[in-house]
């Protein structure tokens, strides 16, 4: 996350890296809750694959000011049929989700599907990349701040 939050910070959004533990995310939402603290309302939440998908975990739960998905891990690579979205639904705040179109993770034409099940999601697509965006931080990190800069 730190070419991110060094690409964010230069642009003058307070950004920070959290550290979760590995393995399941459901262990992992309350050390998120923990360290992003009481203003949760206040707050953009996300994060980088298992981090984005503990992000919108909590973001279901639990009122966020925003909410960014860097590729967020839809499904097992080769097994697009086992979503990871049954808790989208409950996810009110905005939503940005860039991704890759060659993303293992998440298949583009299921991606653009699935996030018709989110209220207010934006979504961008990368050409040529796949799971990791660090070729296009500085892209990420205009178009988080211009999210930000909105809500």
């Amino acid at each position: 996350m730190s070419p991110y939050v060094d690409a964010l910070r230069a642009l003058g959004i307070d950004a920070a890296a959290l550290r979760l533990p590995r393995g399941d995310a459901d262990r992992a939402m309350g050390p998120l809750r923990e360290q992003v603290g009481p203003n949760m309302a206040a707050a953009v939440i996300g994060g980088h694959s298992f981090g984005g998908r503990v992000a919108s975990m909590v973001a279901a739960e639990t009122p966020a000011a925003g909410l960014v998905l860097l590729s967020y891990p839809l499904h097992r690579p080769g097994h697009p049929e086992e979503l990871r979205v049954e808790h989208w639904g409950r996810i009110t705040c905005p939503v940005l989700l860039l991704s890759g179109d060659r993303d293992q993770f998440a298949r583009v034409e299921v991606l653009e599907q699935s996030v018709r099940g989110l209220a207010r999601a934006q979504l961008h697509v990368y050409p040529g990349l796949r799971h990791g965006l660090l070729e296009v931080a500085d892209d990420v990190a205009r178009r988080i701040a211009t999210f930000v800069d909105g809500l």
